[in-house]
């Protein structure tokens, strides 16, 4: 029996050491890997959702807030002070360039939160793009004062209620990093190495990223939440959409994110995958950059959005897995305004508006799109084609520019454009997560918001509806903000996608986010 136990136990040695990692078919390159700088999803997944925590996240599968680094929270009577209670005993990771001395406490949390609000504070020129969320949505003005009342308790304190800001703090732009690490850094000269060699609290450790191929992950052996599902982590970055299916058939991925929809049958008729679908709160949407002389009236941009015919993007784009968009919030979101009828399709109407605007015979412009698709669009060039083909009708020549999607990210951010397509996934189950980061003028001048458009009216009504609790006051407010949005069409909404994801029969443990986000901590293969 003793030999028996011994050949037991160095089989289970033997399985741990030769363990199956977790393969994730990603579809784009993150830009670092430091949540607060940067908005793009496929960065989040790769950061956020692998490496760090928050104090508070979001149930897996769900939107109900929930306590995570901070076990739980006190709100004043008049919103305005957060206490929270943070959890004892949380390591940070350990790597070959940096040996944490202690555990996580209130000091990382300041330095988290002061970074991205205070100009000032020794932390915040490390990211050399600013720090967008933070910025776009008034986090600078809003939040008065953190203060540290002893190491595990941490006090924000408001300048005027904010409705969704503990959802807010669930999102990935608040990651928390390691203070003392960040102090490491500093003193050394090499701040931005935060963002490129990440040190955080998560379930999986960052080992190495190999640009537009890879990033690997191993387990964390200190998780707070215990062992994680993989014992290893890999991100195979795979822009083609076309080629994640064949690698997830031939097992060199667990799992993929947004096959096309031409692909999906085929993916469902192998009896070893599995395709799961789900309505998530997303937008794909067209940005028309109303800084730029032809895109300025509005006429003009309600024009371009009457030429459009959405139901044959539906059909040909998304093979009927969507459905035509009108307002910048998906209709599934409370808050949407259903009282607003959808523009439809008027050739006639957009040429007689462009002829009111002083562009009789149409003009010339340009429409930026990436070179693969993501999760709001498993094909931008075929759409960007067929809205060329429509605005063709009203004499407007567009001119489809390509490029790969940090270069997007990058130059739309700088206004070059007068149009692109564009998406967004919600963050936090709250209207304001859609309109303020996108819509208001702090976007505008952040660059986050694409289409560059400020409106003090609707940013009015945005603010106002951040100061109030209840519901169906926050609601009327939402409504009048989208009856602005749709008459000054500083974006045409397009479609409302289904997520897709594909995986493996023998991946266990993954769920769906209505948010878009990919979390492997509970995730394994069997």
């Amino acid at each position: 029996m003793k030999m028996t136990k011994i050949s037991l136990a160095a089989l289970a040695m033997m399985a741990m050491a030769h363990a199956k990692p977790l393969v994730f078919c990603s579809e784009a390159s993150p830009e670092g890997f430091d949540g607060g700088m940067y908005t793009a999803a496929a960065t989040h997944d790769a950061s956020s959702e692998a490496i760090y925590n928050r104090l508070v996240e979001f149930e897996k599968g769900g939107t109900k807030v929930l306590p995570a680094l901070a076990e739980k929270w006190e709100i004043s009577k008049d919103a305005l002070e957060y206490t929270f209670y943070l959890r004892k005993g949380v390591k940070f990771h350990s790597t070959e360039w940096f040996k944490p001395s202690r555990e996580f406490n209130a000091d990382d949390v300041l330095w988290t939160f002061q970074r991205m609000i205070d100009d000032k504070h020794p932390g915040a020129k490390a990211s050399l793009q600013g720090w967008p969320y933070a910025s776009d949505m008034g986090f600078p003005t809003l939040i008065k004062k953190i203060e540290k009342l002893d190491n595990y308790r941490v006090k924000f304190v408001l300048a005027q209620p904010e409705a969704p800001f503990l959802a807010d703090l669930g999102m990935g732009f608040a990651d928390i990093v390691s203070a003392e690490y960040a102090q490491k850094l500093r003193a050394e000269g090499k701040d931005s190495q935060i963002g490129t060699l990440p040190i955080g609290t998560g379930p999986y450790v960052f080992k190495r990223y190999d640009k537009g191929a890879q990033i690997r992950y191993d387990a964390n052996p200190v998780y707070w939440r215990g062992k994680p599902g993989s014992d290893k982590l890999i991100f195979a970055i795979t822009e083609d959409a076309s080629v994640r299916p064949q690698k997830l058939k031939r097992g060199e991925c667990n799992i993929m994110v947004y096959p096309k929809p031409a692909d999906i049958a085929q993916i469902k008729a192998d009896p070893n995958l599995v395709v799961e679908s789900n309505r998530a709160l997303t937008v794909a949407y067209l940005a028309l950059n109303t800084q730029h002389k032809n895109m300025a009236d509005k006429r003009v941009r309600q024009a371009l959005g009457l030429a459009l015919d959405k139901n044959a993007i539906v059909k040909a784009v998304y093979d009927g897995s969507a459905v035509p968009s009108h307002l910048p919030l998906p209709s599934a979101m409370w808050g949407y305004n259903k009282s607003i009828p959808a523009p439809k399709t008027d050739i006639e109407k957009a040429k007689k508006l462009l002829k009111e605007a002083g562009f009789p015979t149409g003009f010339e412009m340009s429409l930026f799109v990436r070179n693969a698709g993501g999760g709001t669009n498993p094909n931008p060039k075929l759409t960007a084609e067929m809205i060329q083909s429509d605005w063709a009708k009203i004499g407007v020549r567009a001119k489809i520019v390509v490029m790969e999607w940090v270069e997007l990210q990058k130059r739309t951010k700088a206004g070059e454009h007068d149009a692109t397509i564009y998406g967004w996934a919600g963050d936090n189950g709250d209207p304001d997560n859609f309109l303020t980061p996108n819509l208001t003028c702090a976007s505008a001048q952040s660059g986050e918001n694409r289409s560059r458009w400020c409106n003090k009216e609707f940013d009015k009504l945005v603010d106002q509806a951040k100061r109030v609790t209840d519901l169906a006051q926050r609601t009327k407010l939402y409504e009048a903000a989208q009856k602005v949005f749709i008459d000054e069409m500083p974006w045409v909404s397009l479609v409302e996608p289904m997520t897709t994801i594909a995986r493996q029969k023998n991946v266990v443990g993954y769920k769906s986010s209505p948010f878009t986000n990919n979390n492997f901590e509970n995730v394994s293969v069997k």
